[in-house]
């Protein structure tokens, strides 16, 4: 089978950002089908390209990468012309490249164009893929106010949904939401994943490293004001004024508030809160595996409580407890799992006691170290998911399913 995957976002496991797209697309190939990446180039991916358009292959996957840049420090009218820029070149390969089947995965929307085009002027069976819910998000958070964008958003959304033959939502939130707005007959939760042989095989603590292993919670991915980056450091804030110094609060990543957080950390002379650059899933493993817990950092709205985080999966994978703040499925997940513990989105008090209660009962913390892990390998293994993906894939191209034209 030909599949077409059309991704603005993708990375290898060299880069310092999710790799979904490339573990699940190697998973296909070794079983024999062929597969095609249209992407661009995101800065937190490791592809690079000088040429406006590109043919790379990685471990046997055919990538095509559009010289275009994308970059969460970009304003938002770049990103726009940036995500208008990849759909507009793209829509050429929809119409050209050979395919059984087509993947269009978004955020943002504007992928959906590529795949409506493969879908309607070439009939290809088009599965629609959603990693979060645009323009719900944009909405909420304010990003998107002009009222005809905002209904031309929503039109456009269900037109997506309506001519897929599969829908693939990454987390049961994002597919309870469709299944109510759409009323479509296919659609399927497969949750983000986690290389569990990457992250659950032990690795020594970085000798550099600028906290000792164990005494920090991690923060891992973009610093920005939707994972609440000023909360973070209230937290460490909060743990110094409690006379716990001795915890600390690490990040590691890259995004809008970046400098914001290093000069409110000198402004305030918060000692126990510090900062690493981006770096690759390889080098990340062992800072995840050592830390007391992960925090999975959200604002409270309820789009982002449908959230499938990468970095849930890879501290989940690493056997290491969370402390999340969403109210959607992963806190279902997490307190009914029993692997780790759930705070109101903003409250750095109460995250700071989260954290100091993992480091007062290291029996409890054990068990659910255990239990995470477990739980990554039953339910989270990449490969396993792949094969779920698979499924659907598949299932389109011999289904005689006809789009919702409405």
């Amino acid at each position: 089978m030909k599949i077409l995957y059309f991704y603005q976002y993708f990375s290898t496991s060299k880069g310092a950002w999710g790799t979904r797209v490339f573990d699940f697309a190697s998973y296909w190939v070794k079983q024999g089908h062929e597969v095609t990446v249209v992407t661009g180039i995101y800065a937190k991916s490791d592809l690079r390209s000088s040429r406006l358009v590109d043919d790379q292959v990685h471990e046997g996957i055919q990538v095509k990468v559009l010289n275009i840049s994308i970059d969460n420090r970009q304003s938002f009218l770049h990103r726009i012309g940036s995500f208008i820029s990849y759909a507009t070149l793209s829509s050429w390969y929809a119409m050209s490249l050979p395919a059984d089947v087509v993947v269009a995965s978004s955020g943002p929307i504007t992928v959906g164009i590529p795949g409506l085009v493969a879908k309607l002027l070439r009939r290809k069976p088009l599965v629609f893929e959603v990693r979060d819910l645009w323009p719900d998000g944009a909405i909420e958070l304010g990003v998107l106010r002009n009222p005809l964008l905002k209904s031309f958003s929503r039109w456009f959304e269900m037109r997506c949904y309506r001519n897929a033959n599969a829908i693939v939502a990454l987390s049961p939130g994002i597919q309870n939401i469709i299944q109510t707005k759409s009323g479509h007959p296919r659609v399927e939760s497969v949750t983000n994943s986690a290389n569990i042989d990457l992250f659950s095989t032990p690795q020594k603590f970085p000798g550099n490293s600028p906290v000792a292993a164990g005494s920090y919670a991690l923060y891992s991915g973009n610093i920005g004001e939707v994972n609440q980056a000023m909360t973070l450091v209230d937290c460490a804030e909060e743990l110094s004024m409690h006379g716990r110094s001795d915890l600390n609060i690490l990040l590691i990543g890259d995004g809008q508030l970046r400098n914001a957080v290093e000069r409110e950390k000198s402004r305030r002379n918060i000692t126990n809160l510090y900062l690493l650059p981006l770096m690759p899933k390889s080098d990340l493993v062992a800072y995840v595996q050592h830390a007391l817990t992960a925090l999975v950092s959200l604002k409270g709205t309820p789009v982002l409580d449908t959230s499938s985080p990468n970095k849930l999966f890879e501290s989940l994978a690493a056997g290491v407890p969370v402390i999340q703040t969403t109210q959607g499925w992963m806190k279902e997940m997490v307190e009914r799992e029993g692997v780790g513990l759930s705070v109101p989105a903003g409250d750095a008090s109460a995250m700071a006691k989260a954290i100091v209660y993992l480091d007062a009962h290291p029996v409890k913390r054990i068990a659910m170290k255990d239990r995470a892990a477990l739980l990554a390998s039953t339910q989270f293994d990449k490969d396993k998911l792949a094969a779920q993906m698979l499924r659907v894939l598949l299932g389109s191209v011999n289904s005689t399913f006809n789009p919702i034209s409405n």
